[in-house]
């Protein structure tokens, strides 16, 4: 494994057919939105259990009172980084098929990435629990708790996989066929724990992709999968990797 080789990782990128991207919340952490794990991390300061759908469906109104202070405070405010921009540079200049990301933050798109799947969904809108309609949560009021659907007034919650659901049906499908055709990912922020999205680069490998991790520390990717690991933040490794691309 290669440590730090920015050169040879441009090579890979330059010289693959499908190089996709696989990104978690550390990618996200210099623009302002912390982690769920780990130093700092939201699960260090709020019960886990606001996200188990039960607990949401019989405690809907105090679980979006902490949803709405967690997620909206941070979210609403984050720009997209450096490596957010890099993936965004790669898509358009062809070398990039898609982000598979594990964020529900939307910064990937607000970056300018168009092929993005969401595997654990989106904060940018809700969802009724009865009807299944989906709207903008920025079309949606969060000045009364819950909000409730305009439509059938069901209760409406995140639009993004809670404890105990299922990963959407088009997202876990998409992710698994791109892995399984992919030469090259481009791991950026994500150290590999939550099944079932940890498989990606997995199966990705097994196809005998290239793998380029950009992480802080050494993660479970970094002595099994990767060929290259990057040891950066997310934003500095996607500055460096700009000046390749321009």
């Amino acid at each position: 494994m290669l440590l730090n080789d920015y050169e040879k990782a441009v090579e890979i990128i330059k010289n693959s057919k499908k190089c996709i991207a696989f990104t978690g919340a550390g990618i996200s952490v210099q623009s302002g939105i912390p982690p769920f794990r780990g130093k700092g991390g939201i699960w260090n300061k709020y019960d886990p259990k606001i996200l188990d759908i039960d607990y949401f469906l019989e405690n809907p109104k105090e679980s979006w009172r902490k949803i709405k202070k967690i997620f909206y405070r941070y979210i609403n405010k984050a720009e997209p980084n450096s490596a957010h921009f890099f993936l965004s540079k790669l898509e358009k200049k062809g070398f990039l098929k898609t982000v598979i990301t594990q964020n529900i933050d939307g910064l990937h798109q607000k970056a300018g990435s168009i092929n993005v799947i969401e595997f654990h969904g989106t904060a940018q809108k809700a969802v009724c629990m009865n009807c299944f309609e989906k709207y903008d949560i920025s079309k949606i009021s969060l000045d009364e708790l819950p909000p409730i659907c305009p439509k059938c007034w069901g209760l409406l919650k995140p639009d993004f996989v809670f404890f105990k659901e299922q990963i959407p049906k088009y997202a876990l499908e998409q992710s698994l066929k791109h892995a399984q055709e992919a030469d090259c990912v481009i791991i950026i922020g994500t150290s590999g724990e939550i099944m079932p999205a940890s498989q990606i680069p997995v199966i990705a490998k097994q196809n005998n992709a290239k793998i380029i991790e950009i992480n802080t520390e050494k993660t479970k990717y970094t002595e099994t999968l990767s060929d290259i690991l990057l040891k950066e933040k997310a934003s500095l490794a996607g500055e460096k990797f700009l000046k390749y691309f321009e």
